[in-house]
């Protein structure tokens, strides 16, 4: 895990973090409130709240409740998609596609002090990252993926040019595990962003703490 940072602004905690868990609100087999306990424990730094299923006022309740956790617990909150809910319950920031509101118009939104992060899955969308906009981008989905049905897997080479020309820190994510999470590493990946291989995991602690530690152990960890 990395330094606490739990009393920084949210931009130095971002750029500290490395492994980022991607959440819906009933995350089987777990309840949310015991996975975020155990994921940040075994070494994550940074929750998104992601859940089309629910209504915004639905996704308030959930998103308030879990701010309040990330907040004792010293994690940064992104809330998916939804930049009205996540300034009502006061999130640390929202998560944006390409196919939603664009960044331009979340930031007009949310204001200066709000972390907005983008999805990106092509050279074009990487270079197009504004770092006046936006706080960051994921770059993916690096493998195949239920959580993202019908997205052709962008593969190792699409971090590599990350890794060389994002404008903006950036995070890999898409099916990656700890069985492939070497070549997303040797690709020049530095943050990498999960879900069910650390979700649903008999164990999330020990998973999160796996991943960490093979990130920590990365000499991309050098790279600027």
């Amino acid at each position: 895990m990395a330094a606490d940072l739990s009393g920084a602004n949210p931009r130095a905690r971002l750029a500290a973090a490395r492994l980022y868990l991607v959440v819906d609100s009933a995350p089987e087999p777990h309840t949310l409130p015991d996975l975020v306990r155990a994921a940040v424990a075994g070494g994550v730094d940074l929750v998104q709240l992601r859940d089309k299923r629910l209504s915004d006022d639905e996704l308030a309740a959930v998103a308030n409740a879990t701010r309040a956790l990330c907040e004792r617990l010293g994690v940064l909150l992104m809330v998916d998609d939804r930049p009205a809910v996540a300034a009502e319950v006061g999130a640390d920031g929202v998560h944006v596609g390409q196919q939603d509101m664009p960044a331009d118009v979340v930031r007009e939104l949310v204001g200066p002090d709000m972390l907005i992060g983008l999805s990106t899955h092509c050279e074009r969308e990487i270079g197009a990252a504004d770092p006046a906009l936006v706080d960051y981008i994921s770059v993916g989905p690096v493998y195949e993926t239920p959580t993202k049905p019908g997205c052709e897997p962008v593969g190792v080479e699409l971090v590599r040019h990350a890794a060389a020309h994002a404008p903006v820190p950036f995070f890999a994510i898409g099916g990656v595990n700890a069985s492939n999470l070497a070549g997303v590493l040797a690709a020049g990946a530095r943050r990498i962003a999960v879900s069910s291989a650390v979700a649903r995991a008999e164990d999330p602690e020990r998973a999160a703490r796996a991943l960490c530690e093979r990130i920590g152990a990365s000499p991309a960890q050098d790279a600027p």
